[in-house]
């Protein structure tokens, strides 16, 4: 069997599992290349506490580069920007083309941004592409550092799931330690007509409350649209006023698959069949934000991690011509969303409980999930 040229595109959660995969158990017949923006990739769970200033950037952060020195992997730091199903490679931002027999995506999601109309408009921070939320984050606390003594801030996000929840809650509080001289307000629009939408009675209630414990003024049946002068307008012309808008809502696949021969959904996401194959491109596959299953799943990084093996099963299988084996998602996932406060809602189904211990738990589950995959020098 000649050498097989496997080509990971992104360092997603997923892709972490496959390259675990081929370092525990190693395979001559398959050369690995992962093509990546960052030898580092941050892990989506750890990120409201990073926000919230509980723990550093580095300690969300999964060392790709060490992952792939121990599966024997060749790392090329430079973004994927177009492929080629016929010719089998994929164009890389520093202009290098790299071939592939076999061929996965794990890029995640980016978002619809609002339209933007007018002059001193909000300062806008989108929470994706979560691989550059890290400067993002940094520049607006540069900005905000420079704000006068005194007066009030308001601070609205727009998002009612719990990403949305989570980010804004986390936000303000390190804005409210940093700068304890300004009024932070919070503001939360949602466009459904409650919060969690999925989740039961109990844990919408809990999120709620945590809300609200936040000095979180809650706007149901609210899309925020566009970004104007001194605030955000809502799909039905409502204006609310805002200083920073934090943006967690209307997530799509990345622009640059447009322009492929790829089968995508309405929102830009890669079909796929139940065996994380690209639907009519035999040895491609993705999985996470950026894979359309059917039925859809909920943009959510416990998918991708649950992806994750059975990916690095198929992936193998793939490579060596085998039949692939379907994977079927989990009816119910646990989600941990913290609150800033130093407590956590743990939802799943109808289920839901707040506590201090939830939020030690969702840390220790957090930190051995990111020590799974990083060096043991590295804590």
């Amino acid at each position: 069997m000649p050498m097989q040229q496997l080509l990971l595109i992104g360092a997603g959660h997923a892709h972490a599992f496959v390259l675990e995969a081929f370092a525990k158990q190693p395979d001559s017949n398959i050369a690995i290349t992962m093509v990546s923006d960052s030898p580092l990739a941050a892990y989506s769970g750890s990120v409201p506490a990073w926000l919230a200033g509980e723990c550093t950037l580095r300690e969300t952060q999964i060392d790709v580069a060490a992952l792939c020195k121990r599966a024997n992997a060749r790392l090329i730091l430079s973004p994927a920007i177009t492929i080629n199903t016929q010719e089998r490679y994929v164009a890389l931002a520093n202009g290098e083309r790299v071939v592939f027999d076999v061929a996965s995506f794990n890029i995640g999601s980016t978002l619809a941004l609002p339209q933007q109309h007018g002059e001193n408009l909000p300062k806008l921070l989108a929470m994706r592409p979560l691989s550059s939320l890290h400067q993002r984050w940094q520049v607006l606390k540069n900005e905000l550092s420079h704000l006068p003594s005194g007066g009030s801030q308001r601070v609205v996000g727009v998002g009612g799931g719990a990403a949305g929840c989570e980010t804004l809650m986390s936000v303000l509080v390190q804005l409210r330690q940093q700068r304890p001289d300004i009024h932070w307000e919070g503001h939360l629009l949602s466009a459904a007509k409650t919060l969690l939408p999925g989740a039961g009675r109990v844990p919408r209630w809990l999120i709620r409350r945590s809300l609200s414990k936040a000095n979180i003024t809650v706007h149901v049946k609210q899309r925020g649209e566009t970004l104007v002068e001194g605030g955000v307008t809502t799909h039905d012309d409502i204006r609310i006023d805002a200083d920073i808008v934090l943006w967690a809502t209307g997530a799509v696949g990345h622009p640059w698959l447009a322009g492929t021969v790829l089968p995508l959904d309405q929102y830009g996401f890669i079909r796929v069949d139940n065996t994380l194959e690209v639907t009519g491109q035999p040895k491609i596959f993705a999985a996470g934000d950026c894979a359309a299953f059917t039925p859809a799943l909920p943009n959510a990084g416990v998918y991708a991690v649950r992806m994750g093996p059975h990916l690095a099963d198929n992936i193998r299988r793939g490579c060596h011509g085998e039949p692939l084996a379907a994977w079927q998602p989990p009816k119910r996932v646990l989600s941990l969303i913290g609150t800033g406060d130093g407590r956590a809602i743990a939802s799943r189904g109808g289920f839901g409980v707040s506590g201090k211990w939830v939020w030690q738990w969702k840390k220790r589950i957090d930190a051995c999930f990111i020590a799974r995959f990083n060096p043991p020098f590295e804590g």
